[in-house]
């Protein structure tokens, strides 16, 4: 499964029940700049300020590299999102920050284009990496952050299993300015999340 990953093969890495995820490769690029431009209006709210060039095929190249980095270094895991019907990449997931020793976490972070938004894809897709996170991966625990008026967020994050810890302030800076953030977490002892 991990020789797989590592390869950034095109073929499915984790299957759920209408969605699969597998790193992304340079031939990715076309539909993600095209995904990501038709939903910026839609995802600017959530995210950190885009740079001038973050829809460029070398800022795409540079973020590849950084996820093979990453990788090798299990610090970090990126995935794309596709439907199954189609193959249309709809989205991504990344475990960011994985932190061994005592500890065994990571961070839980999502985007999903606007026309795939609120179909239970990422649901999907979460509990598909799930089982990988704990069971392949050897994490104890992940964790997720939302903005604290992000209600759709919020929500998804408690569906799939994640149990809200409190608010952290100003903890990241999103859409040019620092904003208060709800913290969740799930740990390998958790009821893990039932397919959708």
């Amino acid at each position: 499964m991990l020789d797989r990953f590592s390869r950034s093969t095109t073929e499915p890495f984790l299957t759920g029940s209408r969605v699969y995820l597998r790193a992304p490769t340079m031939g990715d690029w076309a539909p993600w700049a095209e995904l990501r431009t038709r939903s910026r209006t839609f995802l600017s709210p959530w995210e950190p300020s885009w740079p001038q060039d973050v829809l460029s095929r070398g800022s795409f190249r540079r973020r590849l590299r950084r996820h093979a980095r990453d990788h090798r270094e299990d610090t970090g895991y990126a995935f794309f999102i596709f439907r199954q019907s189609d193959a249309a990449l709809i989205g991504g997931l990344t475990l960011s920050n994985v932190r061994r020793g005592v500890t065994q976490s990571a961070s839980l972070g999502y985007w999903v284009g606007e026309p795939h938004a609120r179909q239970g894809h990422m649901h999907d897709a979460i509990t598909a990496l799930v089982p990988w996170a704990f069971d392949v991966r050897g994490l104890h625990r992940l964790e997720a952050a939302c903005l604290v008026h992000n209600v759709a967020s919020a929500g998804l994050l408690r569906k799939c299993g994640f149990s809200e810890e409190g608010i952290a302030r100003e903890y990241h800076r999103i859409n040019g300015r620092w904003q208060d953030h709800r913290l969740y977490a799930m740990l390998e002892t958790d009821a893990r999340p039932e397919p959708p």
